[in-house]
């Protein structure tokens, strides 16, 4: 009977052990997210035009794909006057429902893919929203760059044995200063300007860690950046410790070029002073991109 007891004890204390604690979580407000790098290939004759749109969701869940009421690119030369002489615009459709991934409308009367040669410097493009009645508004300047001069596998290590490194090299332009963001794969990015550099050809170490095996096959690319998307990248990089892809997981406190501007009549002062909080996470970019792979040995 005493075992009998003691058992039964147990099994109480066990059963205690499972009850469910409700935790009373702030209320938050959501805010959409914007993946909105656009990546130019100048090889090809369309530009891979690519818009996901997301919305933070409360603790302790992923972000879902939203469905906007509409997404439309434009672009052209801006003149003296801040006005574009010509402008060209390109309407986007959901790729699959539920998806929340926005490319040119397949089915729009006329052919909305953006050609590569529309990309050139001087070149702005605006990426419009409205989602849930708010009009959201990006401006941008294309942005090239040059390519890789070399990528190869070098055999020192920065800390550990399992680190893998590479060495990147690419020649700067010397007619302008130039700011570049490095994708080196798996949610990595590193930032370089040509401040001490400006002309000349410039090579650099990267290391991965224990994300690399031999036979694996890494692809490095060079991104043009404007500097407001070169300080972006570099803010979210240091916030999150280069630990997932900054389009993926924006950081809160790092503000992109994407401002809620519903109702406003000026649409040209986009730092929203008077409204602080009115903006989405992300950022809207289209740079020139080359890449080159290196296979681990």
């Amino acid at each position: 009977m005493k075992k009998l007891m003691s058992l039964i004890f147990i099994f109480t204390v066990l059963v205690s052990c499972e009850d469910v604690v409700d935790v009373d979580l702030p209320d938050v407000d959501t805010k959409l997210v914007v993946d909105g790098l656009i990546r130019v290939d100048k090889d090809q004759e369309f530009v891979d035009v690519r818009i996901a749109l997301r919305e933070t969701s409360i603790f302790f869940e992923e972000n879902e794909p939203v469905q906007a009421e509409s997404v439309v690119i434009s672009y052209g030369q801006l003149n003296n006057s801040g006005n574009f002489d010509n402008l060209s615009s390109s309407s986007l459709a959901e790729e699959s429902p539920g998806s929340g991934i926005y490319v040119p409308d397949p089915n729009f009367s006329s052919d909305q893919r953006i050609r590569t040669t529309s990309a050139e410097p001087g070149t702005t493009f605006i990426l419009e929203i409205t989602y849930q009645g708010k009009y959201y508004f990006a401006q941008t300047e294309y942005a090239p760059t040059v390519p890789l001069d070399g990528v190869r596998q070098g055999d020192e290590v920065f800390f550990g044995e399992d680190q893998t490194e590479v060495i990147v090299s690419f020649t700067d332009n010397g007619d302008e200063d130039n700011y570049y963001v490095f994708d080196f794969m798996f949610g990595e990015f590193l930032t370089v300007e040509d401040e001490f550099f400006q002309g000349q050809q410039f090579e650099f170490s990267y290391f991965y860690d224990d994300k690399t095996n031999p036979g694996d096959e890494v692809t490095i690319s060079i991104l043009g950046a404007t500097e407001e998307f070169y300080n972006y990248m570099d803010l979210v990089i240091e916030q999150t410790g280069n630990g997932g892809s900054p389009f993926q997981t924006p950081v809160a406190t790092a503000r992109g070029n994407i401002f809620d501007i519903t109702g406003l009549d000026n649409v040209t002062v986009l730092d929203n002073v008077d409204r602080p909080n009115d903006y989405a996470l992300g950022y809207f970019g289209v740079v020139q991109e080359y890449s080159q792979t290196l296979t681990i040995e």
